[in-house]
């Protein structure tokens, strides 16, 4: 007589802890896989001083082994995994489930309600919809796309929607907010600006947090910067019962995590980034503090389309003389960035080439002492009365780069030199034709969205132009760091699809 004997399945049962959590109770075995599946190396993590100092290993652990909780972003991947691994899941039916499913018919009808000031693009509508049909995500779209206005049909739905509305509803319970995270002091108020145009009454819908600005408690949406939030008690983050992440990609890790963790009965997650940095490990932590990505368009689309400007990319390799790449031969990565960044001779050609531009030009610098400053005193002084020439870094507050936005709409010769972390992101400039990269970088968000500044469209403007400067400082075969970055750049611009053209100039002594 033979025995048949049925081979038994693992299985894991899945809980919701609450909008932050799930609580995955599965053997020992499953649990040590779990761990190893959700944990990723950090990128570069070999040059930090805690895995130097053993302290650390480099790694990130989305699952915990102790406690057997997941991020419930990313629900989806663990019931992926099970589905690989032949594992069993027992969950709730409704975990993670939708509010209902939003077709364009619904759409069309709350937009002639919402009675907006301008008509959203056919992604904005896609990406307003899955928004809603989701519940949490994370929206990828391109710089220049137009964000804040997506972000403001969320907020007129929540608003609509809330128990306490004249429409009423449950989407957001009584006396619950709106909280929308933006990463700098310029968004904050630029996304109150944008709000005011789009027609939303904001002296009595959204208050502000941020250093000068208190919080009107009576206000149903707040608007506020990362920094100002992530040192507030868990107690704060109660009242709010929708988050919106503008932005996201430029939360700290460590900030963001503070801050979504503390929202622990906020079920309505929305991030919004036009840049992941190529690494899994960012990808899966906003995946799973939000929920998962959603490609909204692609800038090559929009620029067919004539929804953004034309790009097109001019990269000048500066060739240096064989004595001083000899000289920086064998120098660290800060070394020879200090060399260039106050090199006399790159900087009077990054000057030259700037005054010649026609048009309003975004000369943006890492370094503010050792380049900005200098740059920007070498531009203004050769410019004279024929160009307004601003500087912008961190130490200039919020009112004062807004004003500088202003101006430069409205003029056709205006020259900002700013740093790369005031002005890379998010500063809406529709009347911006030239970019220069006067410092190196191989950064894909930053660079990613620096160019995005430049393809807004204008009333006269279709057209943008970025001039990336880049360094060749080649000794016998042994390319220098920075002509590396140049390549990594060339890397975004093939993946982009965006159309450039290589020239090389010999700088004179």
């Amino acid at each position: 007589m033979i025995l048949m004997v049925k081979k038994m399945t693992a299985t894991i049962k899945i809980r919701k802890v609450n909008d932050v959590y799930l609580q995955i109770e599965a053997d020992a075995d499953i649990r040590r896989e779990l761990s190893d599946y959700f944990s990723f190396e950090v990128p570069g993590y070999k040059f930090t001083p805690q895995y130097r100092n053993r302290v650390w290993d480099g790694k990130i652990r989305l699952y915990s082994y102790a406690t057997g909780q997941l991020y419930v972003g990313l629900l989806e991947y663990l019931t992926d995994y099970c589905k690989k691994n032949n594992i069993e899941v027992d969950r709730p039916y409704d975990l993670h489930s939708t509010p209902g499913a939003f077709v364009n018919a619904d759409v069309d009808s709350l937009f002639e309600q919402f009675k907006l000031s301008i008509k959203p693009r056919d992604y904005q509508q896609k990406a307003f919809k899955h928004s809603l049909n989701k519940k949490r995500c994370l929206l990828l779209s391109p710089t220049a796309s137009g964000k804040s206005l997506i972000s403001y049909l969320l907020v007129k739905y929540f608003l609509m929607k809330t128990s306490n509305s004249k429409e009423g509803g449950d989407v957001l319970p009584k006396g619950k907010k709106v909280l929308i995270i933006v990463p700098t002091t310029s968004l904050v108020e630029q996304l109150y600006k944008d709000f005011k145009e789009y027609g939303c009454d904001v002296d009595n819908i959204i208050t502000r947090k941020y250093h000068g600005y208190e919080i009107d408690e009576s206000k149903p949406v707040l608007i506020s910067t990362w920094q100002s939030l992530y040192k507030l008690p868990k107690e704060f983050f109660a009242q709010f019962g929708a988050v919106i992440g503008d932005e996201a990609h430029l939360f700290k890790a460590v900030s963001l995590t503070k801050i979504m963790t503390k929202l622990v009965d906020c079920p309505w997650r929305i991030g919004m980034t036009g840049t992941l940095d190529g690494s899994k490990t960012h990808k899966l932590v906003l995946e799973g503090l939000f929920g998962s990505v959603m490609q909204v368009a692609k800038t090559t689309k929009l620029i067919e389309k004539k929804q953004l400007a034309n790009l097109k990319v001019y990269c000048l390799i500066l060739k240096y003389l064989d004595g001083t790449a000899k000289k920086l031969s064998g120098v660290k990565y800060h070394e020879e960035l200090e060399y260039l960044v106050t090199d006399e001779t790159r900087n009077k050609f990054i000057r030259n080439l700037t005054l010649d531009l026609q048009g309003n030009s975004l000369v943006l610098f890492q370094l503010v002492e050792k380049h900005g400053k200098e740059l920007y005193k070498m531009i203004k002084e050769k410019a004279g009365d024929d160009k307004q020439v601003f500087f912008v870094y961190g130490g200039v507050d919020a009112e004062q780069r807004e004003k500088v936005r202003e101006i430069t709409e409205k003029s056709d010769n205006a020259i900002i030199v700013a740093s790369y972390g005031t002005f890379s992101t998010g500063i809406n400039i529709r009347n911006l034709h030239n970019l220069v990269f006067a410092s190196p970088s191989k950064s894909r968000i930053r660079n990613l969205q620096s160019i995005g500044r430049g393809l807004r469209m204008g009333d006269n403007k279709s057209q943008a132009t970025l001039y990336d400067i880049a360094d060749d400082l080649t000794h016998r075969d042994k390319k220098n760091y920075t002509l590396g970055h140049f390549q990594e750049r060339i890397n975004i611009y093939n993946e982009e699809g965006f159309a450039y053209e290589i020239h090389n100039v010999n700088l004179k002594t």
